[in-house]
């Protein structure tokens, strides 16, 4: 019976009428919901000047406030090689945006009673049992520093996996051991299986003892294995189950058919600042890693809707994902005074179990609240949700992984705040 059920889920975006693409959030002017029409279409103009410039072939933007969508525009082109315009419907490459759908996976198995968030992640994953942590010595007269493995005190847990305290790191680590340890055992999550990701991983060592630091890492990745464990499904199976089928994000997932091809958003052959050839996750392919943090891929309104269940408290319309509570403990700040050891996280910004959450309304210096929570993907695309504005925004690009994705994203980000007048 759960084998027909997950099947039919996978199904449902296949069958799909076209009509169904179009299928959104209620609509209203930006003047019935607090927000300006004029400003906005300000933010339109300096968009199009970006596009201008080619800072990115096109873009999809989508602001909601109070459960309304005020902003839909598709803007430039969805393929530069072509010369075929965006469309609202155009998919992208989500790459870190597929980590709060893995947090949410998550949170769902612990309501269902199935996971506790202090489990040890051995208890899912036995090759993590008996880690190491390689540490820092420093010689006192020389300031000579030299690295030794110490036993891991205490075992990374589920809560660490999803707020990225696990003591797991990306390859570009300032950790220089644990990072030369990446490149020999070939840790990545691109062309390999769940089970090879996780054997590389268990072979290096951390970074750090779980629990006392911050730092960007493949934990969601990790995650995403233990959620396939526990179920008996593959993520991109229980993610259509559990996520993309009950809130409707037909265009979501680990796999873009045939069919939706044409709809792919691409980038520029070459990167406009360093002339670099662009090569991006082809997701028109079965992967062999469901990652659970970076293989997915879909559309802006598909994951306005995602945003929106999180905004209402885990349910969007009649349909729930998740208890109100429990959006609540992964909307808050996981971090207290854990030190950040990784320049990802910008200032003003704690870590919740999923998302970036901004703790007070000044320090970063672009406008927002306190309590707003957000993330994005090294490809072009970001969102964040504001719950003392009742706004969520969805901002979709699609260019070569790098800093400057974030400038772009960031000056949306402060027009769309410039346009709140009630």
């Amino acid at each position: 019976m759960k084998r027909a059920l997950i099947v039919a889920a996978l199904l449902l975006p296949l069958l799909a009428p076209a009509a169904g693409r179009t299928q959104g959030l209620p609509t209203a002017k930006p003047e019935e919901v607090g927000l300006s029409s004029p400003r906005l279409a300000r933010a339109t103009e300096i968009v199009k000047g970006q596009i201008a410039k080619r800072r990115y072939p096109g873009v999809v933007a989508l602001v909601a406030r109070r459960g309304k969508v005020v902003y839909f525009e598709a803007l430039g082109q969805r393929d530069p090689q072509s010369g075929a315009p965006m469309t609202k419907d155009a998919i992208f490459r989500l790459y870190s945006m597929t980590k709060p759908f893995t947090s949410v996976a998550m949170m769902v198995l612990v309501e269902d009673g199935k996971v506790l968030l202090n489990d040890p992640v051995s208890r899912y994953l036995p090759a993590f049992k008996n880690l190491q942590v390689s540490v820092p010595r420093v010689d006192a007269q020389t300031g000579t520093v030299t690295y030794a493995l110490v036993p891991v005190e205490p075992e990374m847990t589920i809560q660490d996996l999803l707020r990225h305290t696990s003591g797991l790191v990306y390859e570009d680590t300032s950790h220089p051991e644990v990072r030369a340890a990446y490149l020999r055992e070939g840790v990545d999550w691109k062309g390999v299986t769940p089970a090879e990701q996780i054997a590389r991983l268990a072979r290096v060592p951390l970074a750090h003892q779980p629990g006392s630091a911050w730092e960007y890492s493949y934990s969601t990745d990790v995650a995403g294995r233990v959620i396939e464990v526990v179920t008996g499904a593959s993520l991109g199976q229980f993610f259509q189950e559990r996520i993309f089928a009950p809130l409707s994000m037909i265009d979501t997932g680990f796999l873009v058919p045939a069919a939706k091809a044409g709809r792919l958003a691409q980038p520029f052959a070459k990167d406009p600042v360093t002339g670099e050839a662009v090569t991006l996750l082809d997701v028109t392919t079965t992967q062999k890693n469901h990652a659970g943090g970076a293989g997915a891929a879909g559309t802006a309104m598909d994951y306005a809707r995602f945003c929106q269940m999180l905004l209402d408290g885990g349910h969007l319309g009649s349909t729930r994902v998740l208890g109100r509570a429990t959006v609540a403990q992964m909307t808050a700040d996981h971090l207290g005074d854990i030190p950040v050891a990784s320049p990802i996280l910008a200032r003003g910004y704690g870590f919740g179990l999923g998302f970036a959450v901004r703790k007070e309304t000044g320090l970063h210096w672009v406008t927002g609240s306190a309590g707003e929570y957000r993330w994005a993907g090294a490809a072009g695309t970001s969102f964040w949700v504001d719950p003392k504005e009742r706004m969520i925004v969805v901002w979709m690009t699609q260019g070569q992984p790098g800093q400057r994705r974030a400038e772009d994203r960031d000056l949306f980000r402060q027009l769309v705040q410039a346009a709140l007048v009630d």
